[in-house]
């Protein structure tokens, strides 16, 4: 069952629509790797540049988090990112952008190993709010000929990344006007704290999606935050998706945020 905040209905991803088509214009995905003043190293990042990309147009900018067994990668392997975008701009239903997949677990050794669960590897979750303002958008905005105003710039997530993507993009609406959740986990701040001037919020935000599915055992992080923001008027988009804290509720979700960015 869809339910939404705003006067429209929220229609299923069609069948396909994470399907590979023949002959179609196809998107660039490539591997960078940025300097890291916050960590102390080098890192590395995803970056999906459109089909027709030219150095010459200037491109809005989405940020795509992964969860917390995920790392740069987590999208690309899972979720058939590039597939969804370039099918969308077939379908003529995507405003240009350039979508970045970064690793969000900011600390020296980033890999998803061991045990994901430990605390310093929580705190590098927390410490990637900083290196994204600091060193990771600096870098996109000096090497890709991106529009770097608050109105073109996107932030969302899946799981802990969709936490860090309501944190971030709710806590720094002066530099995010769009901001989307796919099943967001318990990293995410307590809603008072997400919105503590619900008016203010809801007079920034452009776009704030949330989407989780029907049987998520962490349902309960997007129930709180739907019903605090439909309290307090501040409009966005609740999706409940049949399914669980997996993949194709995850992807479905890129595919109804992405078409409705910029």
């Amino acid at each position: 069952m869809n339910r939404n905040s705003q006067d429209f209905e929220v229609s299923e991803a069609p069948a396909g629509f994470d399907s590979e088509r023949e002959a179609i214009a196809r998107g660039i995905m490539k591997m960078i790797e940025y300097p890291s003043g916050t960590v102390g190293r080098n890192r590395q990042a995803r970056v999906y540049t459109p089909p027709g990309y030219s150095a010459d147009q200037e491109y809005s900018v989405l940020y795509l988090l992964h969860g917390i067994g995920g790392d740069e990668n987590e999208w690309y392997t899972h979720g058939m990112p590039q597939i969804i975008l370039d099918n969308l701009y077939a379908d003529g239903m995507l405003r240009p952008m350039i979508v970045v997949f970064p690793n969000g677990r900011a600390m020296w050794d980033d890999r998803a190993e061991g045990d994901i669960f430990d605390a310093e590897k929580i705190r590098a979750f927390e410490t990637f709010e900083t290196e994204l303002f600091g060193d990771l958008i600096p870098y996109i905005e000096a090497n890709y000929p991106v529009l770097t105003d608050r109105l073109h710039r996107a932030i969302a997530g899946l799981s802990m990344g969709g936490g860090q993507a309501l944190n971030i993009g709710l806590g720094n609406l002066d530099r995010f006007a769009w901001v989307g959740a796919f099943s967001p986990a318990p990293n995410t701040r307590e809603p008072e704290i997400l919105a503590p001037e619900p008016k203010r919020t809801a007079e920034q935000l452009q776009l704030l999606w949330i989407s989780c599915g029907n049987l998520d055992s962490l349902k309960h992080v997007s129930d709180r935050t739907h019903e605090y923001l439909s309290q307090h008027a501040v409009p966005h988009i609740w999706v409940e998706e049949q399914g669980d804290h997996d993949w194709p509720v995850w992807k479905s979700g890129l595919y109804q945020l992405a078409k409705r960015l910029f």
